[in-house]
């Protein structure tokens, strides 16, 4: 299964892309720091929503993007899933 890495809400209707802190293929935890976005006056880590490998990267650096946006999927692990 899955998972969708979306930009949360961070208070601007307007954010940045900024960083990969990962590669496809990375191992991460649920609640890992996984990239960074920047709006008008601040930066702001996004964290993995789910424990499994990065699948897929839909965003890049200078993006523009939109609250809820997915930035890329994290693939759970089966035994995760399980779990």
């Amino acid at each position: 299964m899955r998972a969708a890495l979306a930009l949360p809400a961070l208070g601007s209707p307007r954010a940045t892309f900024s960083l990969w802190y990962v590669k496809p293929g990375d191992r991460v935890v649920e609640g890992d720091r996984v990239a960074e976005v920047l709006i008008p006056g601040a930066t702001f880590d996004v964290h993995s929503p789910a424990s499994g490998t990065l699948a897929e990267q839909l965003a890049f650096p200078n993006d523009a993007l939109t609250p809820g946006q997915t930035l890329g999927w994290i693939q759970q692990e089966e035994a995760m899933e399980r779990g």
